[in-house]
C-alpha cells in the first residue's frame, strides 16, 4: 500500500495531479482543496494517499493533509458514496465543516457538494454520526469545534480503522487506541499502536 508520495509536482488537472517520484510519474486523483494547497508545478510536493483497488483498475487518490484522507475513508464507507462524490465533498467543505455538518446533522451543508442530493446528504450525516459517534464527538458531549479537533489522524486513525475491521465497536476502538497512544507517544507506528490497542481492549 502506498501511504504517501513525495517528489516534484509535474502537472495538475481539474481533478488530479502528477507527482514525479524518482523519474516515475504517479497520476493521483485529488480534491480542489488539495490541488490548491500542494504548491506550484515544478516544486517539491507531498501527498498523503489512498490506494483504490478494483477488479479492473488500481487508482491513487491524494490529500494535502492526513485528516482529509481520514474523512475520505469515512465518506466512502457510506453506501452510495464513491471516490468521486467523496472528493466533491472534500472540495466543497473543509474537514472542520464536514465535522460540524455531521455533528449538527446538517444535510444542507453536505448537499452543497456537486453530485450530492438531499437524500444522499441525509444518509451521509446520519451514517457518519453513527460511525464516528464517541470516536469523534465524545458521545455528543463535545461541541463542533472540539469535534473537529479530536478526529484521529495518521497512524491513530489507521489503528482505529484496523480495530473496526476486526469487529470492535467505534467507542471500544477509540478508547483502546487512545490508551495505546498515551503509552507510546505521538511518534508511535501503526503496527505498535494496533498491537498495544488489542492488548488494551482484551483487558
Amino acid at each position: 500500500m502506498i501511504a504517501h508520495l513525495k517528489g516534484r509536482l509535474e502537472s495538475t488537472g481539474i481533478d488530479h495531479a502528477v507527482i514525479d517520484v524518482g523519474g516515475v510519474g504517479y497520476f493521483v486523483g485529488a480534491s480542489a482543496r488539495t490541488l490548491a494547497a500542494i504548491g506550484p508545478v515544478g516544486e517539491a510536493a507531498m501527498l498523503h494517499t489512498e490506494m483504490l483497488v478494483a477488479e479492473d483498475s488500481i487508482r491513487l487518490v491524494g490529500f494535502a493533509r492526513a485528516e482529509e484522507r481520514d474523512w475520505f475513508r469515512l465518506l466512502t464507507g457510506v453506501q452510495g458514496v464513491g471516490s468521486r462524490v467523496a472528493l466533491a465533498i472534500l472540495s466543497a467543505l473543509d474537514t472542520a465543516e464536514i465535522a460540524r455538518a455531521v455533528s449538527a446533522q446538517d444535510k444542507a451543508m453536505v448537499a452543497r457538494a456537486n453530485g450530492v442530493g438531499p437524500k444522499l446528504a441525509e444518509r451521509i450525516v446520519r451514517e457518519l454520526k453513527d460511525k464516528v459517534g464517541a470516536l469523534a464527538f465524545g458521545g455528543g458531549a463535545l461541541g463542533p469545534a472540539a469535534a473537529a479537533q479530536v478526529i484521529p489522524v495518521g497512524a491513530g486513525a489507521d489503528a482505529v480503522s484496523a480495530l473496526l475491521n476486526l469487529g470492535f465497536r467505534p467507542a471500544e476502538a477509540a478508547s483502546a487506541v487512545g490508551a495505546a497512544e498515551e503509552d507510546l507517544g505521538p511518534g508511535a507506528t501503526l503496527d505498535a499502536l494496533v498491537r498495544l490497542a488489542l492488548r488494551k481492549a482484551a483487558k
